[in-house]
Parts: structure tokens; C-alpha cells; sequence
């Protein structure tokens, strides 16, 4: 019993810890972007502005949101704190190596700013209705 009772925490923790909590947000993109899917390493290296475009998608621009449930998680797969990530791309700013990404308050913002800007790439909760968007899969 007590052994079961370890094997279920602990399977638990790493369920706690699977890459990007999948269910709790997802990733939309602007139709143009031609992938599909995105691995969690290339979602990373988008926003944390190590690449700067997709295979076969050509450039992308990353959208983050201001707050909320899905930024949480996505920033705990981004392996950064919300003052952190902000620092982060100030740094990169200020050294010229990127320019801040477009910030927005809500899902319906998020979406409506990927809907209609070329190669745009954001993160809203897995339940938002995302029109004009198309859902990247993350692999």
C-alpha cells in the first residue's frame, strides 16, 4: 500500500512537471505559419528569441499574454518567472540582439493580434475559441 501510494505521487509529480502542461494552453499561430506542430525545444528558442523562424514558415513573431492561467504555465515551460522573462527580453533589447514582443491583456486579445499579423505565434488556454487562428500542436 504505502509503496502504491509512493509510485502514485510520484507519477503525479511528473505529470506536474510533463512539457508545457499541453492541456492547459495551447499554441495558435497566424495561418500563414506552414507548420503544423512545434516541439517544446523550438517553441523555446521562439520565445525566447534564439530563432526567429519555423521550418518552412519563414519568419515568426512571438506574442505573449499579460497574465492568466495559460501564461503561468507556459512561462513555467519557458523555464522563467514573469519578472524574468520581461528582464530577459529588456536585456535583449537594450543590447539590440531583439525588440520586445507584442504583449497582450486577454486570450481574445492574443487572438485577435495573431489573426491578423503575418507569422505571428502566441500561447492562449486550451478552451479559448482561437477564429482566424490556426492550433500548432506541441510535440
Amino acid at each position: 500500500m504505502k509503496r502504491a501510494l509512493c509510485v502514485t505521487i510520484a507519477t503525479l509529480g511528473l505529470a506536474a512537471a510533463s512539457p508545457a502542461g499541453a492541456a492547459d494552453f495551447k499554441i495558435v499561430a497566424n495561418p500563414s505559419v506552414k507548420a503544423s506542430d512545434i516541439s517544446l525545444d523550438h517553441l523555446r528558442d521562439v520565445f525566447l528569441g534564439n530563432r526567429l523562424s519555423l521550418p518552412g514558415s519563414g519568419s515568426v513573431e512571438p506574442v505573449l499574454a499579460r497574465a492568466g492561467a495559460a501564461h503561468e504555465v507556459f512561462l513555467k515551460s519557458m523555464g522563467k518567472t514573469d519578472a524574468g522573462l520581461l528582464t530577459y527580453y529588456r536585456r535583449l533589447a537594450f543590447t539590440g540582439k531583439a525588440a520586445m514582443p507584442k504583449i497582450c491583456g486577454s486570450d481574445a486579445e492574443v487572438i485577435e493580434y495573431v489573426a491578423k499579423t503575418k507569422g505571428a505565434i502566441g500561447y492562449v488556454s486550451a478552451e479559448a475559441k482561437a477564429p482566424g487562428t490556426k492550433a500548432l500542436g506541441l510535440k
